[in-house]
């Protein structure tokens, strides 16, 4: 089983979650300001594992009970949210979006490169879905913001078509279920955890409470 550093604050996401882009802001909001914030640690979580068919396809008519009411909602969480935290973002959710390709290049980059190169692919990923609304499903896509990052073409082509890297992210998915991770952004430290789109000073709470 994947291991929860204790001393790290570590963030269980998905790229296509409109909610771990806002916890994300808040966190970077909460590092700026407090005077020794723990490093972080960041961790896939597969959003939309359930949908996915065996041919890798999303299948968006499986029931799950988000109707027209439910995404209204979020749509309206997220605007406020957006205006509370002072987040650049679209509220085109990009439904149609899988990032699953973008999962299997971030955790190539977690293994084969240092911490630098994996953050700057980690922000660019975002921002591409984000701000820019390109799709992060896309392996052109995914080549071109991998390249601000310094990483090769060839690298993250292999990255996608590699199959050991699909293993591995099911497995990682299968932990953080059993870690008790059932929804994100869930940020952990030390034991404790708290889900959703907190604000900054719900993390001083986690990690000095913890």
């Amino acid at each position: 089983m994947s291991q929860v550093s204790p001393d790290k604050l570590t963030v269980f996401s998905d790229y296509v979650c409109p909610f771990c882009y806002l916890g994300r802001a808040a966190m970077q909001q909460y590092r700026e300001r407090a005077d020794d914030p723990p490093d972080v640690e960041w961790h896939v979580f597969d959003l939309r594992g359930y949908k996915r068919n065996e041919d890798g396809t999303i299948d968006n008519d499986v029931e799950d009970g988000k109707d027209d009411d439910y995404f209204a909602e979020v749509r309206d969480n997220v605007e406020r949210l957006k205006d509370e935290y002072g987040v650049d973002m679209t509220l085109d959710f990009s439904l149609d979006v899988d990032s699953w390709n973008a999962q299997k290049v971030a955790l190539f980059l977690q293994q084969s490169y240092d911490e630098a190169t994996f953050l700057a692919f980690h922000e660019r990923a975002f921002e591409a879905l984000w701000q820019e609304g390109r799709d992060i499903g896309d392996v052109d896509v995914l080549v071109d913001i991998a390249s601000d990052a310094g990483v090769p073409e060839d690298e993250v082509r292999d990255a996608v078509a590699d199959d050991h890297l699909d293993d591995e992210l099911e497995a990682r998915f299968e932990d953080a279920t059993e870690l008790g991770i059932t929804g994100i952004p869930t940020f952990v430290y030390d034991g404790h955890a708290a889900r959703g789109a907190i604000p900054p000073e719900q993390f001083d709470r986690l990690v000095d409470g913890a």
